[in-house]
């Protein structure tokens, strides 16, 4: 299937500018007019490129592309002549040509005729509400917030300025969202916590009465849920960013700076510290801490605490260098049991007792194999 590319932009720089913009150093004619930003593969005469990393290398000669954003790394040996910037980080240096040729919208201040405001509601400066977006009863909304259609803020909640809430967000009564916190589609703040207590007529729910904060500069992806506490709170630490499909059950704390891929899943009450990053569908069991600046691999099963700065992989998770050592032996376990095999074979056709020094081959063990004589 063709990729589809991003609406062009009317905006225009000179690659003279496009360089000073991202701090980069000019190769070529300064004047060259630029209109947008593209991969290699789909990139038109008015665009520049990026090449990021080594594999794309091959792509350059059959690009389009009237000028490159080109990695240090990567500048020498590449053979083409067209014009290029060149920087330490193409990707940081994407963010200001985004940021140009892409600009946000800025918000249509107003509330949709259709929208519902329940009383003691409070609205800041300059807020947009959409169509069908329900404001519940004395939640304050600060200032430029965007509300998108069909989103529901609940009963008291409060929300930051310059915050955006996206169509079909719901804010649980209570819930607490920062400024600047951007929450897209379908993302649930504040639903009740997985509380059960069991009796012998089932299991009987736990009323769940804590909070749910997600402090400034959060950004949570579509249809990700985090839970509002049982009588403490949950927090998503300052400057956060959690992934679609991300879970974070109740009474977790997580700590500023966080990252959470997709599909991740934190269990209640356990802590995570600053600065720590999950891969794709890891999880982690409950009452646990996470030490800052901590990373957890894809798939990743925690059971225990992790340490500050370590790495963990694998299920159960457990320290990245035994680990990858491990699973390099995996492939060869079918050679190593043949040859095992061999040797025992060799062993009983020379007589000589199997493994462990015993014709039982117990190794002295017993029948148990646990050195305990049963008789």
């Amino acid at each position: 299937m063709a990729e589809v590319a991003a609406a062009p932009s009317s905006l225009t720089l000179t690659l003279g500018e496009l360089a000073s913009l991202v701090g980069g150093h000019l190769s070529g004619d300064g004047k060259f007019e630029i209109k947008g930003v593209s991969p290699l593969a789909t990139a038109v005469p008015d665009q520049i490129a990026l090449l990021v990393a080594a594999r794309y290398r091959d792509d350059v000669p059959a690009s389009h592309a009237g000028a490159l954003l080109v990695a240090a790394e990567l500048e020498k040996g590449l053979d083409d002549t067209r014009p290029r910037v060149v920087v330490g980080d193409p990707h940081a240096a994407l963010i200001p040509l985004l940021e140009f040729f892409h600009p946000e919208p800025s918000a249509r201040a107003g509330v949709h005729p259709t929208a519902v405001l329940e009383r003691g509601l409070r609205l800041g400066a300059e807020v947009e509400v959409g169509p069908h977006a329900v404001l519940g009863e004395g939640a304050e909304v600060g200032d430029r917030v965007r509300v998108g259609a069909h989103a529901v803020v609940g009963r008291g909640c409060r929300i930051g300025a310059d915050s955006v809430l996206h169509s079909q967000v719901t804010l649980y009564s209570g819930a607490v969202v920062g400024q600047r916190v951007i929450l897209h589609s379908g993302a649930r703040i504040g639903a009740d916590g997985f509380g059960y207590a069991s009796s012998g007529e089932g299991q009987l729910k736990v009323p769940q009465v804590g909070g749910c904060i997600v402090e400034d500069d959060v950004e949570i992806g579509a249809n990700a849920c985090v839970d509002r506490g049982s009588i403490g709170d949950t927090v998503i630490g300052r400057g956060s960013k959690l992934d679609n499909l991300v879970h974070v059950a109740h009474n977790v704390r997580i700590g500023p700076h966080c990252t959470l891929t997709a599909l991740v899943g934190i269990a209640g009450s356990t802590r995570v510290g600053a600065g720590v990053m999950f891969g794709g569908q890891s999880g982690v069991i409950g009452h646990l801490s996470i030490g800052d600046g901590a990373r957890v691999g894809a798939k990743a099963a925690v059971f225990q605490d992790v340490p500050a700065g370590s790495t963990v992989v694998g299920i159960p998770a457990s320290e990245h260098r035994p680990m990858m050592r491990a699973f390099s032996l995996f492939p060869r376990l079918p050679e190593v049991f043949r040859r095992l095999r061999v040797l025992e074979d060799s062993g009983r056709t020379a007589g000589l007792p199997p493994p462990g020094g015993d014709e039982d081959g117990s190794g002295g063990r017993g029948p148990g194999g646990d050195g305990v004589d049963p008789g």
